[in-house]
């Protein structure tokens, strides 16, 4: 642990603990997952982390490089995410059924990106990468992966204390954040 540099893996953590945003992922994480049973819950809780760390680690080593090699610029990357999180939002709020299928696949592929590995821990994977040495800035990430993980596991232990109906009214008020977000994510990426 002596090559670490400890000063600039707490600064790492920190920062992708909050761009992650493990706490206002779980209440998407609820929303989206509404009916499921306890082991498809946790199958896509698992799936989801798995998803997110696997794409958080691509764009620590090659992200850059990857986003130019398909002539994408972050602030396209931003646009397409929150042209996602518009829909997902739309979905939450008016019970629409745009994204989801019967398929549960779909849940935790949108959970996983945009949600989790969105275009800001993306570009903050980037810019840390280039900062720091890999290695601090996959543990830093980690952090932030395995709090999220052991919160979605328990989404159903969350939601039976809480009750369905406080959890339906607040998934709408999450949906008018995620909505707000996707509105952001577009507005900062045209510009």
């Amino acid at each position: 642990m002596a090559f670490l540099d400890l000063d600039g893996l707490f600064y790492a953590a920190t920062l992708l603990f909050f761009i992650f945003d493990p706490f206002a992922s779980v209440p998407v994480f609820i929303a989206m997952t509404k009916g499921y049973d306890e082991k498809a819950l946790v199958s896509c809780a698992n799936r989801a982390v798995l998803v997110a760390a696997l794409l958080f680690v691509i764009f620590v080593f090659i992200g850059q490089p990857l986003l130019n090699l398909f002539g994408i610029t972050v602030n396209g990357f931003r646009v397409a995410g929150g042209l996602v999180l518009l829909l997902m939002s739309m979905e939450i709020i008016f019970g629409l059924n745009l994204i989801r299928s019967g398929d549960q696949n779909v849940a935790w592929v949108i959970i996983a990106t945009p949600i989790l590995t969105g275009p800001g821990v993306i570009t903050t994977a980037i810019i840390l990468a280039v900062q720091y040495d890999p290695i601090t800035v996959l543990l830093a990430g980690s952090f932030s992966l395995v709090i999220t993980w052991f919160l979605m596991r328990n989404a159903h232990t969350v939601t039976r204390i809480v009750g369905n109906q406080v959890i339906d009214i607040f998934s709408k008020v999450v949906g008018l954040l995620i909505a707000a977000m996707a509105v952001e994510y577009i507005f900062r990426g045209s510009h």
